[in-house]
């Protein structure tokens, strides 16, 4: 009997035509915004000490007691796939010894990450992100360039409109220790009506309950009290200085109270950029400030601040907005007859190594490697019989206008050039070095 064909494991999923041109141009219009504002890119292995999430996430936390994907490897070592980077992005400055030197880093970065969970449209189990740290950075200038960028990043892709900034403070250490004991006395009051995963949390880390998805939870949050009255001056300045810095970056955005974070080490600015185009789970981009997890790395104290994004909510996105990138249109090669093909092979070099993406099918008839032209969206064919090789000569067709022309072979560039159908990058490229090699435009020659 036969075996059913295999599929990807639960949770993953493979990326293939118009959904990793999405993917692709999420990573790569981030990298290119990040690098416009100071960013180096790092890449930090998959896999780490398990030690290093577990600090870097907190035991309490639901990444590590239920979502981490660890096991004990052949050494007996306990090894982790990383759920975030932050935490290994931290851990890469201590480990390289860049901890005192050229301070702030800034960095970003772009790759897979991993969290037993369940799967849902746009989060997976491995699932890709995107994100920038600035390791280093104390001052609130700090955390409005890094919203700044990720801004930018989401402007470039077309998808701003459809995301709004939202954001809070959570204080500084003073700040927090006011709060957590005004959120113990107030859900103390309500004890028996939170869930049992916040009664839990209560006495632990009261500032997970108002970050609870538990409906219970969540009306009861919602009369909870706010950081903002218990904010030390120098918290409440802080605060209003990245307000104001946003302002002056020309990001829009509203204030969220409710936006925590529940691990110690986060202070300051806490933030999320959110879309409803999405279904419930609406945030794409969130991060804030984080001024001991270095520390927790075994380095010295540094302030730092960063985000993280979802490629795959990214690329929803712009499926959503119908920003999804084209497929490059290739110029086919057709060469009639066996002593065809090295000619084919000299215009399909030549034209490659001008940035034209060109293909050929590597049997059949004319018939059949036109049919295939069509089938992979070429914008126009190159066709070099025998009959026009003898003649110097080569058929360029516009597949999309149904014209033809018989061009000398050392004109092959600019008849393709004014087809007009060739990959817009390539088109530029293909003008411009009509430009330089041949001169005047030829109708001006002919006027003259």
């Amino acid at each position: 009997m036969a075996q059913a064909p295999l599929q990807p494991a639960r949770g993953t999923h493979d990326l293939i035509g118009a959904e990793f041109r999405r993917h692709h141009h999420v990573i790569e219009v981030a990298r290119r915004i990040a690098t416009l504002y100071g960013f180096e890119e790092w890449a930090t292995p998959i896999f780490e000490d398990t030690r290093v999430f577990a600090r870097g996430l907190g035991d309490t936390s639901d990444v590590v007691s239920k979502e981490m994907y660890s096991f004990e490897d052949r050494g007996g070592e306990s090894i982790t796939l990383r759920p975030e980077n932050t935490a290994g992005v931290c851990r890469a400055l201590v480990s390289n010894g860049l901890t005192q030197a050229n301070l702030p880093r800034k960095v970003f970065y772009a790759g897979p990450m991993f969290r037993y969970e369940r799967p849902q449209k746009g989060r997976y189990r491995q699932f890709h992100q995107i994100g920038i740290e600035v390791l280093g950075a104390a001052e609130p200038l700090a955390d409005a360039e890094v919203i700044a960028c990720g801004w930018h990043i989401q402007q470039e892709l077309g998808i701003d409109e459809g995301t709004v900034l939202e954001i809070n403070t959570l204080g500084d250490a003073a700040s927090r220790d006011a709060y957590r004991a005004a959120l113990i006395a107030y859900f103390t009051g309500h004890r028996e009506q939170l869930s049992e995963e916040s009664r839990a949390r209560l006495e632990k880390n009261p500032l997970r309950i108002v970050d609870s998805k538990d409906p219970k939870d969540r009306a009861l949050v919602a009369a909870a009290p706010t950081i903002q009255d218990h904010l030390t001056a120098e918290a409440a300045g802080f605060y209003a200085a990245v307000k104001r810095h946003l302002e002056a970056f020309e990001v829009p955005f509203r204030e969220n109270p409710r936006i925590v974070r529940g691990l110690d080490y986060y202070s300051h600015t806490a933030f999320e950029f959110v879309t409803d185009r999405l279904g419930a789970q609406g945030t794409v981009m969130g991060g804030g400030r984080y001024n001991g997890l270095v520390e927790e790395m075994g380095g010295p104290a540094t302030p730092s601040v960063g985000w993280a994004a979802g490629v795959e909510r990214l690329s929803l996105l712009l499926e959503a907005t119908g920003l999804t990138p084209p497929a490059p249109r290739p110029v086919a090669v057709i060469p009639v007859g066996e002593a065809a093909e090295a000619a084919a092979i000299d215009v399909l070099q030549s034209l490659r190594d001008y940035g034209v993406v060109a293909e050929i099918a590597y049997r059949g008839t004319m018939k059949r490697r036109m049919e295939r032209a069509n089938r992979i969206g070429a914008g126009a064919a190159v066709i070099l019989g025998e009959e026009e090789l003898a003649a110097g000569m080569a058929v360029v067709r516009n597949l999309d206008a149904g014209s033809q022309e018989r061009v000398a072979l050392p004109d092959l560039l600019r008849a393709l050039a004014e087809t007009g159908v060739v990959e817009s990058a390539a088109q530029a490229m293909l003008n411009s070095i009509l430009e330089e090699e041949l001169g005047d435009d030829p109708e001006d020659e002919g006027a003259a």
